[in-house]
């Protein structure tokens, strides 16, 4: 296949592409499990809070990912560095899921079970982290998964301000009328993303037989 050939003939590119790729949805998914994991146990345990917190992550969701870019770009700091805007634009994409999935999670934790840890005498805090957490952790990783496959097709959008990734192949593909180009930048796309959805999918049901 022609694509199949222009992929092998530039694989360096290929890889280098696919690498800061990698490096724009690895960082804006930890910033977001660092965001959103507290957020999602605060409203879990805060309820006044879970209309605002939730209302504000879906209203992110509802922007159109070009519109975000350009939103942000004066941003001091941020719009001098592509890479950065794009880092924060994609934190801000996967905060819903793992926000939701964390409040989940905590919320399915059977009240009788935490009852049973009070009265052993568990701190709050050890109630969070030896009950409710181990607990929750497979519907809280359900979530990362979702923002990571998400993350993975956004962060394609984030070549059109100079960020990198391999959307760099398809903007290009498409400004050359070329679908070998498109597809070059496609196709690794897609294999992350099934890749990262089965990886996370599998450490997933691991930890809920466990």
């Amino acid at each position: 296949m022609n694509v199949i050939r222009f992929m092998l003939q530039n694989r360096t590119q290929v890889v280098e592409l696919t690498l800061e790729h990698l490096g724009l949805v690895g960082l804006s998914t930890v910033f977001a499990m660092a965001i959103g994991i507290p957020l999602g146990l605060l409203i879990a345990h805060r309820p006044r809070f879970n209309k605002p917190v939730l209302t504000a992550a879906n209203i992110i969701q509802t922007i159109p990912s070009l519109a975000l870019f350009g939103f942000l770009l004066p941003v001091p700091w941020l719009g001098d560095r592509s890479d950065r805007l794009a880092i924060l634009a994609l934190t801000l994409y996967a905060l819903l899921p793992i926000i939701r999935n964390t409040y989940t999670g905590i919320r399915g934790v059977d009240p009788a079970v935490v009852e049973a840890g009070r009265g052993m005498g568990l701190t709050e805090s050890q109630l969070l982290f030896q009950v409710e957490l181990p607990l929750a952790v497979s519907v809280i990783l359900s979530g990362i998964r979702i923002a990571v496959v998400i993350s993975v097709g956004l962060a394609t959008i984030a070549a059109a301000i100079g960020a990198g990734g391999l959307g760099e192949f398809i903007f290009r593909g498409l400004a050359m009328v070329d679908d070998r180009v498109i597809l070059a930048g496609a196709i690794p796309a897609a294999l992350l993303a099934l890749i990262a959805d089965f990886g996370v999918g599998w450490l997933e049901k691991r930890l809920a037989a466990g």
